[in-house]
């Protein structure tokens, strides 16, 4: 499946400006992620926290996407770097499958490119806000 056009996006100000500055530091140690991350940012839409979307995936939410080239399920809390784990499904904001759950709700797709360079789909299912 390829999806022609990018789901909507929506950040707080607060967490728009710390992911910008935290793509810019990224840019020498992973290009390709940080421009990625640095794109969304640039079309997402900045709302008060207050107006922010209640299933829109955001810092702390907990995610449940499905790979739609494979079919396999995968439920993720996205953190800021520094703070993932794999055995808490912790993932980082700066890494692909993170920057592209960023602002998702559920029902949307995104294609994305994994770390061995394979195009693919997510489809986001589920999003709980942060506990």
């Amino acid at each position: 499946m390829t999806v022609a056009t990018r789901p909507p996006v929506f950040v707080t100000p607060e967490d728009f400006r710390r992911l910008y500055t935290l793509a810019e530091d990224a840019e020498r140690r992973t290009p390709e992620v940080a421009a990625y991350l640095l794109d969304e940012l640039e079309r997402a839409q900045q709302v008060p926290a207050a107006d922010l979307p209640p299933d829109a995936v955001g810092m702390g939410s907990r995610v449940t996407y499905r790979d739609d080239a494979t079919g396999r399920e995968r439920s993720v809390t996205l953190v800021f770097p520094g703070e993932e784990s794999a055995d808490a499904g912790a993932v980082s904001i700066l890494t692909p499958v993170g920057a592209a759950l960023f602002g998702m709700r559920p029902g949307a797709a995104i294609d994305w490119t994994t770390p061995g360079g394979q195009p693919r789909t997510l489809t986001v299912l589920a999003v709980a806000p942060p506990a």
